[in-house]
C-alpha cells in the first residue's frame, strides 16, 4: 500500500492546533503497549488532560469538605471552588445566569430530569412529544417511559438517506406539539442538526425545546440562547472532563415553575412533617451531596478548551474529518461505507462505517491489536441503526489530541483487518 500523508494544505490547517503540544498534556498517551496508543473513541469518552487530573487531586488533597453547609474555612473554600465551576459552565455556554446551570451526574440524568419534572407537571394523555429518529437512547427512553405512564403521543422527525434530519413535513409534525426534544449532533452519523430553525418552528407551534448537546458542546462554540433552546443537556466526560458530572441548562422561568426531580438534603429550604419548601435555583435540583470534585474537574476542562479556543477546536476537527473521509474513500472505495453527511462542515469528528461484510466487533478487535481504539456496536441508537439497515457499525471519533497520523494508523489497521479475513 502507498504511504499515507496529509496534503500540504491540510497540514497547514491542522497546525491551527499544535497536536504534539496538546498530546503532551495527556498522561495516558505516555502509555505504550509495544506501540503508541491511537485513541479514536472520544465520542464515547474523551481522555483527560493533566490540568483536570491535578485540579481534582488538589481538591482531595488540600480542600475537601462538603459544600453549602459548613461555615468553617475549608467548607467555604470547597463551596467556592464548586460554584466557580458553575460560573465557568455558564460562561462557556453563554447562559444568562448561573441560576440556570444545574449539575447532574451525566446528560442522561439531565434529560430524565426534564422528562420527569417538566413532563409530569405539564403533559397528559394525548399530548404530543416530537423526537427524531437519530436520538441516543438517553433522549428516547425517558419519553417512551412518559408515554407509557401518561399516555402522551410520540412523533418523530425522520432522516434523509444522506443522514440529515428530514424537515419536509416539519410544520405538520409539530402541529399541536407540547415539547420537541432533539440531538444537536448525532453520535452515530456525526450530523450537526439545524437546531435553531427547528426551535423557531417549535416555538411558533407552542412547544418547549430540549436539546441533547452531548456531542455538540465539546466540539462547537456554544451559545444556548442563540440555539433557541429552552433546555440543553450535555456531559463532562466527552469534553476533557471527568465522568460523573453532567449539566442541564434551562430557562430560569421554566426551572422555577418545575417541581423538584429528587428529594433529600440540599434541595430544600424547609422541611416539616406535613411537607417541605424547595430551595431556590439551582440547588432545588441538586439533591444530596453533589459531585464536587467532578464539578471542579469540569471547570478545569473548560479552562483547557477555552485556552485552545473553540473555533480552533472546530476547525481542527473539520480538517481532520475532511482528511479522514477523503483518505478512507481513496483507499477502500466501495468496500467501506461511511454513514452520514459527506460534507465535513455538516458533521463533527465522528465517522461510523461498515467495512466489507465484516462484523464491526471483529473489525474493532483486530484494530485493537494495532493499538487503534474504536467503538463498535449500536452506539445506544438502535432505532437509527435500523433506519440505516445495519445492526452495528464501527465508529472512529477524534478530538484535540488527534492528527492525520491517527487516521493513517486507522487505515493501516483496516488493511491488516482485510488481510486477516481475506478477500
Amino acid at each position: 500500500m502507498a504511504t499515507l500523508s496529509p496534503a500540504p494544505r491540510l497540514t497547514r490547517r491542522l497546525d491551527l492546533l499544535d497536536v504534539a503540544k496538546v498530546r503532551a498534556e495527556f498522561p495516558i498517551f505516555e502509555r505504550c503497549r509495544h506501540r503508541p496508543l491511537i485513541y479514536l473513541d472520544s465520542a464515547a469518552s474523551s481522555q483527560k488532560p493533566r490540568a483536570v487530573i491535578e485540579a481534582m487531586t488538589a481538591y482531595y488533597e488540600t480542600g475537601h469538605a462538603n459544600v453549602h453547609r459548613g461555615v468553617y474555612a475549608l467548607a467555604e473554600e470547597a463551596t467556592g471552588r464548586y460554584e466557580q465551576s458553575r460560573a465557568a459552565v455558564a460562561r462557556f455556554i453563554g447562559a444568562p445566569s448561573t441560576r440556570e446551570v444545574i449539575f447532574t451526574k451525566n446528560a442522561t440524568e439531565a434529560l430524565n430530569l426534564v422528562a420527569a419534572a417538566w413532563g409530569r407537571a405539564n403533559l397528559g394523555p394525548g399530548d404530543v412529544v416530537v423526537l427524531t429518529e437519530m436520538e441516543h437512547h438517553a433522549n428516547l427512553v425517558p419519553w417512551l417511559m412518559l408515554a407509557e405512564e401518561l399516555g402522551v403521543q410520540l412523533r418523530y422527525l425522520g432522516i434523509t438517506d444522506d443522514g440529515h434530519l428530514d424537515l419536509a413535513h416539519l410544520d405538520a409534525t409539530l402541529a399541536g406539539a407540547r415539547i420537541v426534544s432533539l440531538t444537536a449532533a448525532s453520535n452515530v452519523l456525526g450530523t450537526l442538526n439545524p437546531v435553531r430553525p427547528v426551535a423557531d418552528a417549535a416555538h411558533a407551534a407552542g412547544a418547549v425545546v430540549v436539546v441533547d448537546a452531548s456531542q455538540y458542546v465539546p466540539h462547537v462554540a456554544t451559545d444556548v440562547v442563540a440555539l433557541g433552546a429552552d433546555f440543553v443537556a450535555f456531559t463532562g466526560h466527552k469534553m476533557l472532563g471527568p465522568t460523573g458530572i453532567g449539566v442541564l441548562w434551562g430557562r430560569e422561568e421554566l426551572l422555577d415553575a418545575m417541581p423538584p426531580f429528587l428529594g433529600g438534603g440540599e434541595m430544600i429550604r424547609d422541611v416539616r412533617l406535613d411537607g417541605f419548601t424547595a430551595n431556590e435555583l439551582p440547588w432545588k435540583f441538586e439533591a444530596g451531596t453533589p459531585p464536587i470534585a467532578e464539578a471542579i474537574g469540569l471547570g478545569a476542562a473548560i479552562g483547557v478548551l477555552e485556552g485552545l479556543g473553540m473555533d480552533a477546536v472546530r476547525d481542527h476537527e473539520k480538517a481532520l474529518s475532511e482528511y479522514a473521509l477523503r483518505t478512507l474513500d481513496a483507499h477502500f472505495g466501495a468496500e467501506l461505507q461511511v454513514h452520514g453527511p459527506r460534507d465535513p462542515s455538516e458533521r463533527n469528528g465522528v465517522v461510523s462505517f461498515t467495512f466489507r461484510d465484516l462484523h464491526p466487533h471483529d473489525v474493532a478487535q483486530v484494530l485493537d491489536q494495532s493499538g487503534v481504539c474504536v467503538r463498535a456496536g449500536h452506539h445506544c441508537a438502535k432505532p437509527l441503526l435500523r433506519r440505516l439497515g445495519v445492526n452495528a457499525t464501527t465508529r472512529a471519533s477524534w478530538y484535540v489530541y488527534n492528527d492525520a497520523s491517527d487516521i493513517d494508523a486507522l487505515v493501516q489497521a483496516l488493511d491488516a483487518c482485510a488481510e486477516l479475513f481475506g478477500p
